[in-house]
């Protein structure tokens, strides 16, 4: 007999659950529980994520017309959607934070191939995103007049594009504060938009040892402190070391300032960066693979439920997103682990529609369009006679 159990029932067993019980003892998250576990929930809100249900109803109803499958995955009935709501309103989200962190070393682990780039630095990418909220149902995270919101500040990590590190703030809040608190170590790359330019940060970041490479703004002041070869007739236009800012408002240590010519358009980029041995084309392409942290922001709201929300507080509202962030991480990993060449979007509507599908996990995702195999022992019962 088909001894294989439902393919979210594999996906949840990424998740050891002596990992998670110290998870949720770290945290306390069981403190006030009466009788629906922290497990029941991961569950319930990793179904609303790669099942894409758009409400407490359809997470406890979908899960509820599944009960005969639910004890493979380590819950005995679905949820009230009442329980439900209060788990996601007062059980820590901090919780999901962590085990974020526990699955991203799986994935990491599972990083092979070749480089992009041929130099050992780590490179990161810095960026945010709003995500748009109603004023009058959050008015907890108000933003405009008539608009509220919160920003998901990200650093990815370019070997997998996995998300390494992860905020949730007011989308009020400036981005460079949040740049500022990063965890970053000597020898890093981070790349990053015109809307972190500081100055002050720059010149403390090159103290630390960590590289940055960034669009110079229109309007900035700048000196020319000395000038570097660039080859004739190319797309390097100029190589410069420079003072950035003006009288008191300087960065008080000197940065390159690369001008690039894009053959296809015709335009001008001007860069700046810390790092003196990199080649100016170097500088230009490591801009230009910044890309893919809008490539992941994007994947993350159309494939996920990101956009709209089952709970209105700001711990339902954190404890979403970073459920959502976990089943980005799944499906990275499952990528990493599949032969098959998989695209996200294609990857995240086939794998809802096999949720509780009972066959082999990583037979399908390895050969997706192949029929799988028949149960043993069905063709051996003897045909019925009248």
């Amino acid at each position: 007999m088909n001894r294989v159990c439902s393919i979210f029932s594999q996906l949840l067993q990424l998740f050891p659950r002596g990992e998670f019980e110290r998870a949720v003892h770290q945290h306390q998250a069981e403190r006030h529980a009466r009788g629906f576990s922290s497990w029941g929930q991961m569950v319930a809100m990793l179904f609303c994520q790669m099942g894409r249900a758009q409400s407490l109803r359809e997470i406890c109803g979908g899960l509820a017309a599944c009960e005969g499958k639910l004890r493979h995955l380590g819950v005995s009935e679905s949820p009230k959607r009442s329980t439900l709501a209060y788990a996601n309103a007062h059980r820590p989200w901090q919780l999901y934070q962590t085990v974020f962190g526990q699955l991203l070393d799986k994935c990491q682990r599972e990083v092979r191939g070749s480089k992009k780039f041929r130099f050992k630095n780590k490179l990161l990418s810095l960026d945010g995103s709003v995500i748009d909220l109603s004023a009058t149902m959050y008015d907890w995270a108000k933003f405009r007049q008539t608009k509220g919101g919160v920003k998901l500040h990200l650093l990815l990590d370019h070997d997998g594009y996995l998300p390494k590190y992860a905020v949730i703030e007011p989308a009020r809040k400036a981005e460079i504060k949040v740049a500022r608190k990063l965890p970053l170590e000597p020898g890093t790359i981070l790349v990053f938009d015109r809307g972190y330019t500081d100055y002050k940060w720059f010149a403390r970041l090159t103290k630390q040892g960590v590289y940055f490479v960034t669009r110079q703004r229109w309007n900035g002041y700048y000196r020319v402190v000395k000038q570097r070869k660039v080859p004739q007739h190319g797309n390097i236009l100029a190589d410069q070391w420079v003072l950035l800012g003006h009288r008191s408002y300087r960065t008080g240590v000197a940065v390159r300032r690369v001008v690039v010519r894009d053959p296809e358009t015709d335009k001008q980029f001007e860069f700046l960066t810390n790092h003196p041995g990199f080649a100016a084309s170097t500088i230009a392409k490591i801009y230009r693979d910044r890309w893919q942290i809008e490539v992941f922001f994007k994947a993350l709201k159309q494939s996920l439920r990101i956009k709209t929300f089952v709970g209105t507080s700001a711990n339902a509202l954190k404890t979403q997103i970073w459920t959502a962030l976990i089943a980005m991480l799944v499906l990275k990993y499952l990528k990493l682990k599949s032969s098959y060449g998989w695209s996200l979007s294609n990857l995240v509507a086939l794998l809802r529609q096999q949720l509780f599908v009972y066959r082999d996990l990583w037979t399908w995702l390895n050969d997706p369009f192949e029929p799988p195999p028949a149960l043993q022992g069905l063709h051996d019962q003897l045909p019925l006679t009248f």
